[in-house]
């Protein structure tokens, strides 16, 4: 049996640290001896854990700086003290801090780190290390590098000048029966109007996301008569900001901000039509569960969004990732009901391809390949 350790900063309510509670809940136990580690021990994800997960954790509560503290260490030295035991093998799961620190690992393992992210700068690709050769050094230790989606590697091998022999593209495991049960739930503390077009988005409500942008994009469309309303299932530090726009410009009555949510596909499967309008993604969580429950979407051109709707809008709008992009696209299926009954279906076509027996099964045929 293998010993597997997960290693990633802490659970909290982002696509990675669900996507990898997801992953451990599902691989083989009888293969595989699982521990994950993070570095806090906070996260709502946290509580989903399986039983026979292994969790351990280095500190208590999370504090500011500690990225900044840990580059005065070497990692071999970070791993002899955070991480300590040995294992057959050890996964950094998100880029950064858990990276450097697995890369030092002294003992005979094999070493994985996961790309979640587009690295289109040395700025980004070096996060978490001491400089860029510092980066390069550290990731050239690893056996086997997996990235979320096509344009995720392709941007990671051109930044990090690395040998492509080593770099694999994984889909990220969702879990597909319990999304569609969860779905069909009944919603209790929102009317959606079915007079209307109800739009949702999911996710953390930071500058990334583009929820400021979606936000005009609405603000324009209600001044020019189309009816909808958008719900967003998150929260973050943009939600002031987001709050006080919506207040502004009168639109409390059209344009939600829902908070988290334990089950948001019980309201993505109830809306008409998702919108992913972030500025960049890795490959992402929320418009997968959008396919996987049957709702259509519409997404800025960001990483994994041709992978997931298709390279010529088979499955889904994908738009110019920019706010006219994001306007032209939900203007399009507001005016073309037709059109969103088509993605409807389509969406619900493509969604069945990212079935956890798939995507599970091709982890475990790189953890044996190691």
């Amino acid at each position: 049996m293998k010993k597997i350790l997960f290693f990633i900063p802490n659970l909290m309510h982002g696509g990675a640290e669900k996507v990898l509670v997801n992953l451990v809940n599902n691989l083989d136990k009888d293969k595989y001896d699982i521990t994950l580690q993070t570095i806090f021990d906070v996260g709502v994800n946290k509580q989903y854990l399986n039983e026979d997960i292994k969790y351990k954790y280095v500190f208590k509560k999370l504090f500011r700086g500690s990225t900044t503290i840990f580059k005065l260490f070497s990692p071999k030295f970070l791993y002899k003290y955070l991480i300590r035991d040995e294992y057959d093998i050890v996964i950094s799961y998100l880029e950064g801090p858990t990276a450097r620190i697995i890369s030092g690992c002294p003992y005979n393992s094999k070493k994985v780190s996961w790309i979640h992210i587009e690295m289109n700068d040395e700025q980004k690709f070096a996060l978490g290390f001491r400089d860029v050769n510092e980066a390069r050094k550290c990731y050239s230790k690893f056996d086997g590098i997996i990235c979320v989606s096509d344009t995720v590697k392709q941007i990671f091998l051109e930044t990090s000048k690395l040998n492509e022999l080593n770099v694999d593209i994984l889909y990220n495991i969702n879990e597909t029966e319990q999304i569609i049960e969860k779905s069909k739930e009944n919603v209790d503390d929102v009317i959606f109007d079915k007079n209307t077009v109800n739009i949702c988005s999911v996710g953390k409500i930071t500058k990334t996301k583009g929820y400021d942008r979606l936000a005009r994009v609405h603000k324009r469309l209600i001044y020019e008569g189309m009816n909808h309303h958008i719900y967003i299932l998150g929260i973050g530090e943009d939600e002031d900001k987001i709050n006080k726009y919506i207040k502004e410009n009168n639109l409390q009555d059209t344009y939600t901000l829902l908070g988290f949510r334990d089950n948001p596909y019980k309201y993505v499967a109830k809306c008409d039509l998702f919108v992913c309008s972030s500025l960049r993604e890795g490959f992402s969580t929320a418009i997968t569960e959008s396919l996987v429950v049957g709702t259509p979407v519409v997404s800025t051109l960001c990483s994994g969004a041709q992978e997931l709707l298709g390279y010529n809008n088979e499955y889904g709008l994908v738009v110019e990732n920019s706010e006219e992009g994001i306007y032209e696209g939900i203007k399009k299926l507001l005016e073309d009901k037709e059109s969103l009954v088509y993605y409807k279906q389509k969406a619900s076509e493509r969604g069945s391809f990212f079935s956890k027996e798939k995507t599970v099964k091709a982890v475990e045929d790189m953890i044996d390949s190691l």
